[in-house]
């Protein structure tokens, strides 16, 4: 036993040496003898490619030297639910490759903890205070004095666009990397002086595919996508970030300075923006030493095309104003140019399965702000949609009469607005849904289109406006504009803001505007005009008009006259983001986006006498007359034809395969109810009728009251309509109930609710009021106040989706 163990124990050894010397043998090969047979590509960071492994070897020449290390998605899944899209971005890091004995880690480093100081103690301190992240070991397979080359092809394959994370969140399926099914692909891996680009075909497998994934690939067990690897030199330090204001219409890029002195704040922010300079600073008007310059992906159809480059030129304008000559331009993508390549800003047309949003993204050196590569993705779907909404309310397609250039000049109109849009994003701004307020002052805002009756007839010639925005000019000019000294340029952006201010530009942006507990009454998504419960009742209008002349008219020949119920949708919903902008001037709170040193610091509560306004708006889009569905369209839309299915954009339905026009009404009328009874609306309007006891009878019992007596109190009318009031009715009761029970509710809102459900309960029981709809409302109430339990009358039914519109 004992001389086993001693062989056994030689044995291992000679092992051990035989691996080491393997490994010394290797080591002590030169990079230039190891790689002679392979495809070499010299640049920033030189690789090498080994056809016979399928393997990729870089050389690092720069050790513990930090750059830029962007991911990408070139090829993704097509799947706007999912969220995986083709030229995707991923995070940019800022990383160094590092040695360790035999092994090199690439690390990303901490940059958002800093400190701004000159004492390099100081600088330490807060570096080993917080987490890096090592987001790859290698091996060393070579080296040449200081330069060793590591076999890059594991991460290279690997999950670092987080699929694997993506999929299971969204309840797509359980995957995971199959390298075996993965590989380097050598056509988009190239090397250039300032940017090494890598990119690899990566394949997942998994059980239990979700609904939205089985859509989209051929097997949904099995994905494959592409992925890409970009590693940039770090910029010089020529460029001069520019302070974020919240004010400037940009975003920021913050960092926290432990150096700070305690007078300031330890948060620096920066806007984004690319790095441009006149080559005569001097002169009012000059050329760019590097102009900016766009590429859009030719795969955009015509007459798509022209219309998203006429779109992203218009941003020449603004820096024309700005003091620049020609210094923002948009070209063609060249036939060999990769679009994830960071010296290319690119506009790509990307395809989905089903509508979504499209986005700008940038790669932004975490720094300083600056943007090195700007990059949009258009959802080739979204001028489809516009297309037919224009189509829904013009029927166009009359016989030999047929005319549909007003439906696609609507389309186009959308579309170029949407490719300045994008494109403003990847300049560094961000929303301001108050432009439409200030007469379409921008196109960083979400625009409905601007639908008007002319001659009794619907006009859609002014839908989208054809030009960048005054607001835009502004921001370009905050952002870009060059200066002298810093102390001159910190007194002209303080100019600059204040002129616009007493201009009347108003701002508002993400996190004030998309909620729909939202409060700042001209912060809207999709809306129109200065006041919205006025553009509300004219959209009733309009809407009224394209319902009344809704028919065959509406359907090209060939297709389905099921297919009329998809095109109806978005009409009879034409007045739903209206709805929205309306219900945030009730509990409305008049504010904008201030620094100490600004006039006029304060919020002020919206009139009552407005909000008043609002709520009228808001209550004709419960009332029977405005949500019936004409009885002509009733008769015409038949269920789905063989062949044809429903979808996501189908009118909801509890009629099984028969269209379902109360179930489509409800949905319209619940959509107004949420935004009637939010809970944080509501604890704002016990507030401000607190707060303002002199200013007239609004209060929150009144508030309750009219909306009682508008749905469920109303005077019941005969046939459809009866059916409508008795959804509308249910609807009601169980949206207060709902309230009453949120824990979003304050207490005081909740006693005045549910003083009103009882007085509700009271009225019901009356003997002339009992009918069987009262008895079931009633007998839920009844249980409720008994049990303190409430059994749901009804289930609220969701609207088919509007965003983007």
């Amino acid at each position: 036993m004992h001389k086993w163990d001693s062989n056994m124990t030689s044995s291992i050894k000679l092992f051990v040496l035989i691996i080491a010397l393997a490994s010394n043998s290797l080591m002590a090969k030169s990079i230039s003898s190891f790689t002679k047979e392979m495809t070499a590509a010299k640049g920033f960071y030189t690789f090498y490619y080994d056809d016979s492994q399928g393997k990729v070897y870089l050389d690092i020449d720069k050790l513990s030297q930090p750059f830029l290390f962007q991911s990408s998605m070139p090829q993704g899944l097509g799947s706007n639910d999912i969220g995986l899209d083709r030229g995707q971005l991923g995070d940019t890091r800022i990383v160094q490759f590092e040695r360790y004995g035999n092994k090199v880690f690439l690390n990303q480093l901490n940059t958002y903890y800093r400190a701004d100081s000159d004492n390099q103690a100081e600088q330490k301190s807060v570096e080993e205070a917080f987490a890096k992240s090592v987001l790859q070991g290698f091996t060393i397979v070579s080296q040449d004095g200081n330069s060793v080359l590591i076999d890059y092809t594991p991460f290279l394959l690997s999950d670092i666009h987080g699929i694997k994370r993506r999929l299971d969140n969204k309840k797509q399926g359980k995957f995971s990397l199959d390298t075996s099914r993965s590989a380097v692909f050598l056509e988009r891996s190239k090397a250039f002086p300032k940017n090494t680009e890598l990119e690899s075909v990566v394949s997942f497998k998994g059980t239990s595919p979700g609904k939205h994934l089985q859509s989209i690939a051929p097997d949904a067990h099995n994905i494959t996508v592409h992925l890409h690897h970009s590693l940039i030199e770090l910029p010089d330090d020529k460029y001069q970030p520019r302070v974020f204001h919240p004010y400037s219409g940009f975003w920021s890029i913050e960092y926290k300075d432990y150096a700070a002195s305690l007078d300031n704040d330890m948060s620096v922010k920066y806007i984004p923006r690319h790095r441009l300079q006149k080559k005569n600073p001097n002169a009012e008007k000059s050329e760019a030493v590097e102009p900016i310059i766009y590429y859009l992906d030719p795969g955009a159809p015509e007459p798509v095309r022209s219309a998203l480059l006429d779109g992203a030129k218009w941003w020449n304008t603004a820096f024309e104003q700005a003091g620049y000559i020609n210094a923002f331009q948009v070209k063609m993508l060249p036939d060999d140019a990769d679009p994830m390549d960071v010296r290319y800003n690119t506009i790509q047309w990307v395809h989905r399965a089903t509508r979504g949003w499209s986005y700008g993204s940038s790669v932004i050196d975490p720094r300083t702000g600056e943007i090195l590569k700007g990059h949009v993705t258009l959802g080739s779907l979204r001028v489809r949609q516009d297309y037919l909404i224009a189509q829904g309310l013009t029927a166009p397609f009359k016989g030999e009469d047929t005319n549909t250039n007003a439906v696609k000049e609507m389309a186009l109109a959308r579309i170029r607005q949407l490719s300045a849009h994008e494109v403003g994003h990847t300049l560094g701004i961000s929303h301001n849904f108050s432009a439409s307020v200030n007469n379409r002052a921008s196109v960083m805002d979400y625009p409905h289109p601007l639908v008007k009756i002319t001659n009794g007839e619907i006009d859609l010639s002014d839908a989208y406006d054809n030009k960048i925005g005054p607001w835009d000019s502004y921001v370009i000019k905050y952002g870009y504009s060059e200066f002298a000294t810093p102390e001159i340029e910190k007194q002209q952006l303080s100019n600059l803001m204040a002129k616009t201010r007493q201009q009347g530009y108003l701002y508002m942006s993400d996190s004030d505007a998309r909620p729909l507990s939202g409060a700042e009454p001209n912060g809207h998504l999709w809306d129109n005009g200065d006041n919205p419960a006025v553009e509300l009742e004219r959209m009733l209008k309009v809407r009224k008009l394209a319902l009344n002349n809704f028919g065959l008219d509406n359907l090209a020949d060939g297709r389905n006259v099921s297919d009329l119920q998809e095109i109806l949708v978005p009409i009879y919903l034409f007045h739903r983001f209206q709805v929205t902008a309306a219900a945030k001037v009730i509990g409305g709170v008049d504010y904008s986006y201030q620094v100490k040193e600004d006039v006029n610091v304060g919020v002020t509560a919206v009139s009552f006498t407005a909000q008043q306004e609002a709520l009228n708006a808001i209550l004709l889009t419960l009332s029977p007359a405005e949500l019936v569905i004409p009885q002509h369209i009733v008769n015409l839309i038949p269920p789905k034809a063989y062949g044809a299915y429903r979808n996501r954009e189908s009118a909801p339905t509890k009629t099984g395969l028969v269209f379902d026009p109360i179930e489509l009404a409800a949905a319209s009328a619940q959509h107004s109810l949420n935004a009637l009874l939010n809970p944080a609306r509501l604890n704002r309007l016990v507030q401000q009728s607190s707060y303002q006891l002199d200013t007239g009878n609004w209060s929150l019992s009144l508030y309750l009251q009219q909306i009682l007596d508008s749905t469920i109190k109303a005077d019941m009318d005969a046939g459809v309509n009866g059916l409508l009031h008795k959804r509308v009715a249910a609807l009601t009761v169980e949206s207060l109930m709902n309230a009453l029970l949120s824990d979003g509710t304050s207490v005081e809102v909740k006693a005045e609710l549910f003083q009103s459900l009882q007085e509700l309960s009271v009225w019901l029981s009356s003997y002339s009021r009992k009918t069987s709809f009262n008895n079931l409302v009633n007998h839920h109430l009844a249980w409720y106040f008994e049990h303190r339990k409430w059994l749901p009358l009804i289930k609220p039914t969701a609207l088919p989706p509007g965003s983007p519109i």
